[in-house]
């Protein structure tokens, strides 16, 4: 009988494997949508209006005719891409607000954690609800809105990160070098708080999908023919009782996307904590020849 592998002091636990799996067969499954999807999302077929599902409908179809598993897969693309966007606004806007702010300190450095405490004691939808108010509905908006709320977090990380980077040897050495402040923040400093950074803004990734989702929910969003998972979740409420799978569906999808986004992440930041790492026992580290055997 062969023993089973290992997974001490590796990042691949099962966990880790689990939510890694379900995360590439969702992207692959949105990515492919188009190759994917049985139907056209949007085709309706009013003579098969609400039907169970079945070998055609593998989820059944909605009040229009359209079926339930083809607009998952279409809504998920477009959940998902608008997800990366508004990290991706934030990334280009926090991390080098962070930076600066981090690595200069005084009076910026003040003026942006003065900032950022304000704005985080908001709830994150309530100023969606401002920024939509100025910027006019529509999903591109409400992206454009998330990706600005999300700048003073992903700041805040940035710079926790980068006061402790600062004062590290290589950091001296660059400036004594006569490296300038660009090449020391990016060259240097930026690559070695990558990975707890790419923490914040992978579980932020999470965190969007659910505000994107609300945002489309409260009629924000998405706009006809157009869809996603929290118009879907809106189109499905009131059937709830009687085709309760219509916005089970959606909300499942939800649910298994954000939960396995966040094992993903913690598993990572176990792995990146030596403290929290599963490391093998003494006796196996003796049996594999990394420690030698004590004499008796």
């Amino acid at each position: 009988m062969k023993s089973k592998r290992k997974s001490e002091g590796t990042i691949w636990t099962i966990p880790f494997i689990i939510s890694l799996a379900i995360l590439l067969i969702i992207l692959f499954t949105t990515i492919f949508a188009q190759y994917i999807a049985p139907w056209d999302p949007e085709m309706l077929d009013l003579k098969n209006v609400l039907a169970s599902p079945s070998a055609e409908h593998l989820l059944g179809t909605d009040k229009t005719g359209r079926d339930i598993f083809s607009r998952i897969l279409f809504g998920g693309r477009l959940t998902l891409s608008g997800a990366f966007a508004v990290v991706a606004i934030s990334m280009v806007i926090g991390i080098p607000l962070g930076l600066f702010a981090g690595y200069y300190g005084g009076k910026a450095d003040k003026a942006l954690m003065m900032a950022t405490n304000i704005i985080i004691s908001f709830p994150p939808l309530l100023l969606a609800f401002v920024l939509i108010a100025i910027f006019g509905r529509g999903f591109s908006k409400v992206v454009v809105a998330l990706g600005i709320i999300y700048v003073p977090m992903l700041a805040r990380t940035t710079r926790s990160v980068v006061l402790t980077q600062k004062s590290r040897t290589y950091v001296e050495a660059a400036e004594a070098m006569g490296y300038g402040t660009g090449k020391i923040l990016f060259g240097h400093i930026l690559p070695n708080c990558m990975p707890t950074i790419l923490i914040q803004v992978t579980l932020d990734i999470g965190n969007a999908i659910l505000d994107l989702a609300a945002m489309s929910f409260l009629g924000l969003g998405v706009e006809a023919p157009q869809s996603d998972w929290g118009a879907m979740l809106e189109d499905g409420r009131v059937y709830l009782l009687t085709k309760p799978l219509q916005a089970l569906a959606p909300g499942i999808v939800i649910i298994i996307t954000v939960v396995a986004i966040n094992v993903f992440v913690e598993e990572i930041r176990k792995y990146l904590n030596p403290t929290e790492r599963k490391l093998p026992s003494y006796r196996k580290l003796v049996k594999r020849g990394i420690i030698p055997k004590e004499a008796k």
